[in-house]
């Protein structure tokens, strides 16, 4: 139950003069009885937003964006609902309904964080003046950040001395100070500051409050970056760093531009591009997708442009596929290689980052071009599982309309590129504006002498095959660890096969799969070339086909590997089975079963993917 009465809101919204909120964000002008301007939801050159102060609500005939000043307040500002209430309260001069006990106790232990917070901030901002910050300085001055912007942001300066901030703010008392994350308790010990020796970024919640720190270390030492733990006011998975100032203008903009780091926004904003944010080191979350949402239809997704922000853009679109609705998907920024937002404005300018914005994949193409490329295609087995992954992919979607669509668009896609008629044969049609001959993911390369067959029903590449054979041969002693696994893989490559059995009989019998003998028996089989071709083979993408990976790592994800693939035979019968009744008439659980299904066999693929080694991650 809401802690506002319905008496209390309306006499809020009765005393909120609407034109007079609305117009701090919009230049309004006057027509009849009501004001107009240019919908801020949404792209228009003429004004079809309507403010009426008599009904108090505003309504756009362009996009139907309709509400009063506290949807105002969320939609337009991205305040919760309670922070929306208080502010609107405290410009009306209208005291808050006395909350129960514990939410007055939650809310007074809240106020005295944000207190807590706003002095950390202005302390380290001081520091950064003083002579212990002229590191720091010099480090802002060699990344191009002007003074005006260091004060725009709030940067400041942790000294590197466990107890400079805790002496500084020893008014509020340790038990404050750790509470908000900025010290360190470690069981009886005496707390110690958890910031030293670095520059600090502010982390600020839609109302522009400090919540948290990001503070970026000067010189050698880990990690780079260190973020505030989560703490009563900062939530990491639902906080973007620069929401507060890049929202409003983001709905001017119509576009809302998703980069990796602090300084990347930083680097923008600085270039005149103010309506970018960041995630605090993590993955995309969905609730900041629905954050994302919330300021535009279609943000843009900016990655670094090396393996590990690729991966990254891709992670996050399957992350999003769920949450997918008419109008609303994510667009992604293709970066040269090597290169992130702050190289590019420090080098060209806004001039040599706008292009890439303006040239974004969508998400269909992102999808479909890192499918393709993903691996090679030369076969109909290997087309096959390509056809089945799009298909995977699309099943994720829940909004019914947006899962049609991409259903409809890839199959014309997977069509176009491989049933054209002979002598016609052309890639898929190029969507979006991307440029001409620039593709993000290189294909696979294949290995010699490889035609793409298949290991296991559920359409993985035998590059899997070959990757898990030398895996074996680097690690004799999972051979008897995952036998039972291992002997369920379906090996469609013959010799790849043979090696499998000759490893799983060479386990239990004499002689060892460790000693020299096993070469004999590889020789009599006529294995001894292949073998000694993935005993050389060194770039495989898994740790445990690599000469210089750490060998518990290795062993580790050799057994999860195989568990992965053995798992496949089995969903994808199931899954046939559970197709096949669904064909004979509706059936509710059926499709729940086959949904599950679905999301298991996607869940096996995605936990092989994840184990592919990447040096960039």
């Amino acid at each position: 139950m809401s802690r506002f009465s319905p008496q209390f809101l309306d006499e809020l919204r009765g005393r909120t003069l609407l034109s007079a909120l609305v117009g701090r964000s919009l230049k309004l002008t006057r027509a009849g009885r009501e004001w107009k301007a240019c919908c801020p939801f949404h792209h228009e050159k003429s004004p079809s937003f309507y403010v009426n102060d008599d009904k108090g609500f505003y309504h756009c005939f362009g996009c139907s964006a309709h509400g009063d000043a506290i949807r105002w307040m969320t939609d337009q500002r991205g305040l919760s609902f309670v922070d929306a209430v208080k502010e609107l309260a405290d410009g009306a001069g209208l005291a808050l309904p006395a909350p129960d006990p514990r939410a007055a106790e939650r809310d007074e232990r809240a106020s005295k964080q944000h207190d807590v917070m706003a002095a950390a901030a202005e302390w380290f901002a001081g520091q950064l003046r003083e002579e212990g910050g002229a590191e720091a300085r010099a480090y802002l001055a060699k990344r191009g950040i002007a003074p005006a912007t260091v004060d725009t942001f709030g940067m400041g300066f942790a000294p590197d001395r466990r107890d400079a901030l805790k002496t500084a703010l020893a008014r509020f008392g340790d038990a404050a100070l750790i509470e908000a994350g900025l010290l360190i308790q470690v069981e009886e010990k005496t707390p110690y500051d958890r910031f030293r020796g670095r520059l600090m970024i502010p982390i600020r919640d839609p109302r522009s409050r400090v919540i948290a720190f990001g503070g970026r270390i000067l010189g050698a030492g880990e990690p780079k970056y260190l973020n505030s733990p989560d703490t009563p006011l900062f939530d990491k998975g639902r906080t973007l760093y620069n929401l507060d100032r890049a929202a409003p203008v983001a709905r001017k903009a119509g576009r809302l531009i998703v980069v990796e780091g602090y300084m990347d926004v930083i680097a923008l904003a600085q270039a005149g591009i103010s309506e970018a944010v960041a995630p605090l080191g993590t993955a995309l979350t969905e609730a900041q997708l629905e954050r994302l949402w919330r300021v535009v239809d279609v943000p843009v997704l900016c990655f670094d442009g090396d393996s590990a922000g690729k991966k990254a853009a891709v992670r996050a679109a399957e992350r999003a596929l769920p949450l997918l609705a008419p109008g609303r998907s994510l667009s992604i920024a293709m970066l040269p290689a090597g290169k992130d937002p702050d190289d590019m404005v420090r080098s060209g300018g806004p001039a040599a980052f706008e292009p890439l914005v303006e040239s974004a994949l969508s998400l269909v193409d992102l999808l479909w071009d890192h499918e393709v490329a993903a691996l090679p295609l030369k076969t109909p087995e290997a087309r096959a599982g390509l056809k089945r992954r799009l298909a995977e992919l699309s099943a994720l979607i829940a909004d019914g309309d947006v899962r049609q669509q991409y259903q409809e668009e890839l199959r014309q896609r997977f069509e176009a590129a491989f049933f054209a008629p002979r002598g016609d044969r052309r890639p898929a049609p190029v969507r979006g504006n991307r440029p001409a001959g620039k593709k993000w993911f290189d294909p696979a390369p294949a290995l010699p002498g490889e035609n793409a067959r298949r290991i296991g029903g559920g359409g993985v590449d035998a590059l899997y095959g070959r990757a898990i054979m030398a895996g074996l041969l680097r690690h004799p002693t999972m051979v008897s660890t995952c036998a039972e696994a291992l002997s369920m893989l379906v090996i469609g490559d013959g010799a790849l096969d043979r090696l499998r059995s000759v490893l799983l009989d060479a386990a239990y019998d004499p002689p060892s799969v460790e000693s020299g003998g096993i070469d004999t028996i590889f020789a009599q089989t006529g294995l001894s070339a292949l073998v000694e071709s993935l005993r050389r083979a060194n770039g495989l993408a898994f740790s445990f086909a690599r000469s210089e990976a750490d060998a518990e790592v290795a062993r580790r994800d050799l057994a999860l590997a195989i568990e992965a693939l053995a798992s496949r035979p089995e969903l994808d019968a199931a899954l046939e089975a559970a197709t096949a009744r669904l064909a004979m008439g509706p059936d509710a659980d059926g499709f729940a079963e086959q949904m599950r299904l679905i999301a298991a066999r996607a869940e096996a693929d995605r936990a092989l993917a994840a184990l592919s080694a990447d040096e960039d991650e």
